[in-house]
Formats: C-alpha cells, sequence, structure tokens
C-alpha cells in the first residue's frame, strides 16, 4: 500500500473510532461490555496531526466519496472491490505511485488498496 493510499486509510479509522466515541447508543453498549471509553481528545489530536500529512487533492477525493460512503478507502482481494464486491478489470493495477492519481474503483468510485 502506498504512503498515501496508508495515510487516507489511517484517516478512515480515526473517523470512524472518533464517530463510535460520540455516539451515545455505542458508548452505552462498550460501557456495558465493560470497555472504557475515553480517548476522544486523543483521538481528534491524533487526526489533526495526520491531516497535515495528507496532501490536498488526496483529502478532496477522500472526502468527497466520504459523502457517499462510510468507508471511502477499501481492499481488493483476488481482483474484487470489498466496497461494492465486483471485479475489477485488469487495467486497474496495484503500482500506484507517489504523484500519480490515487487508485479508484470504476464500479463505487471508491480508494482502492491491495492486500
Amino acid at each position: 500500500m502506498s504512503d498515501r493510499v496508508q495515510r487516507l486509510a489511517q484517516l478512515q479509522d480515526l473517523e470512524l473510532m472518533i464517530r463510535e466515541v460520540e455516539d451515545p447508543a455505542s458508548k452505552m453498549k462498550e460501557e456495558a461490555l465493560g470497555f472504557s471509553v475515553e480517548g476522544l481528545a486523543q483521538l481528534q489530536n491524533a487526526r489533526s496531526r495526520l491531516l497535515k500529512q495528507i496532501p490536498k487533492q488526496d483529502l478532496r477525493a477522500y472526502q468527497r466519496i466520504r459523502r457517499k460512503y462510510d468507508r471511502a478507502v477499501v481492499p481488493v482481494m483476488n481482483r474484487i472491490c470489498l466496497g461494492c464486491f465486483q471485479a475489477l478489470p485488469t487495467s486497474v493495477t496495484r503500482n500506484v505511485s507517489e504523484a500519480g492519481p490515487l487508485p479508484i474503483c470504476e464500479n463505487c468510485g471508491r480508494i482502492l488498496y491491495w492486500l
């Protein structure tokens, strides 16, 4: 996975964790199971630091996709996008350059990384 896509995947994970901590129903479920739900400030600080490392064009693409889907960055396994479960054409390759465009699923438009 390229550094660019890895940072976006980390951002997605942080945002999902923040949303879960902020959700009262989710928080109650976690606490009922005996888990402590704390650390919102640390998650938000980590998100802020990570945002500074992501190129603006990548962040714009990520945010545009996040408006449509909860998960904007999804894995590919055996040429199948695990966001939409459609086979990818052979033209979509694993080679992602640091300067080139992000790998995007031609069907759902999500950002891809290979397992």
